[in-house]
C-alpha cells in the first residue's frame, strides 16, 4: 500500500490451491494482509475472529453455496464482497447481488483486473476524503473506522447487530433510513418485513447510548417509516 493507512486485509474464500496461491502472492506482494478459507463454515468463523476489509468469495464451496456464505456475513458485516465464479449467467449474478456482494469477476480471470475491482471496493469502504470517520456526539462518540462506540471515556460494548445498524444510521447522519432498507442492510432481503427486529435492537442501543431511553434524542424513529441518527 503507498499511503500510510493500515494495510487491508483480504478474505479469500475459496477451495482450488492455484488459485488462492496466486491470489495470496499478488495480495501479499502489493501490502495487502490475506487470510484464506477454503470452505464456507471455515469463512464464517476467519470473518468473526479477524474482521476482514473486502471478501474474496469463490461461490463454488464443498459445504455450502457461497451465497449461503455472503447471507451470513450480511447478518452482521458489511465489508464489500467481491464473487468469482465460473457460473456466466446472469440469474447467477443477480442472484448473488441481490444476496449483498458488491461485484462479480468470472472465472478465468485476469489478475490486474481482480486487483482493480479489489482496490475499487476498498476505496468505496473507506470514508470518503474529507469525510470524519469519528462521529461524537454530547453523549458518546462512534469511531467508524475502528468499529467502536465510547461513553463518558469508557468502551460501549455492542453486539455486531447492534453495531451494523448503528453505523448504518451514523453513515446516513441526518437522514431518514426506510425501515425495510434498514433490514436490508443488516439481515438480508429475506428479512424486509421483520420490523419487530428493529423494535428490538433500536430499544437495546437506546439503553446503551441515550442519556434519557425513553425519550430518544439521538436515535430517532419515524413510526411506520423508519429511523434517523441526529448528532445534536
Amino acid at each position: 500500500m503507498t499511503d500510510d493507512r493500515p494495510a487491508a486485509r483480504v478474505l479469500i474464500v475459496d477451495d482450488e490451491p492455484q488459485i488462492v496461491r496466486a491470489l495470496r502472492i499478488n495480495l501479499r506482494a502489493r501490502g495487502y494482509e490475506v487470510d484464506v478459507a477454503a470452505d464456507g463454515r471455515t469463512a464464517l468463523a476467519a470473518a468473526a475472529r479477524r474482521h476482514p476489509d473486502v471478501v474474496v468469495l469463490d461461490l463454488g464451496l464443498p459445504d455450502m453455496d457461497g451465497a449461503e456464505v455472503i447471507g451470513g456475513l450480511r447478518g452482521w458485516l458489511s465489508v464489500p464482497v467481491i464473487v468469482l465464479s465460473a457460473r456466466h449467467s446472469s440469474a447467477e449474478k443477480v442472484k448473488v447481488l441481490d444476496a449483498g456482494a458488491d461485484d462479480y469477476v468470472t472465472k478465468p480471470f485476469g489478475m490486474d483486473e481482480l486487483l482493480a475491482r479489489l482496490r475499487a471496493a476498498v476505496r468505496r469502504a473507506a470514508p470518503a476524503a474529507g469525510e470524519s470517520a469519528v462521529v461524537a456526539t454530547a453523549a458518546f462518540t462512534v469511531d467508524l473506522a475502528a468499529k467502536k462506540v465510547t461513553r463518558d471515556g469508557s468502551d460501549v460494548r455492542l453486539t455486531p447487530t447492534e453495531w451494523h445498524i448503528l453505523e448504518v444510521l451514523v453513515r446516513d447522519a441526518g437522514r431518514l433510513v426506510g425501515q425495510a432498507q434498514l433490514l436490508r442492510e443488516v439481515w438480508g432481503p429475506t428479512y424486509e418485513k421483520e420490523t419487530n427486529y428493529l423494535r428490538v435492537y433500536l430499544a437495546q442501543l437506546r439503553r446503551k447510548l441515550e442519556p434519557d431511553p425513553a425519550r430518544p434524542r439521538y436515535l430517532i424513529t419515524e413510526p411506520g417509516m423508519g429511523y434517523r441518527f441526529e448528532k445534536d
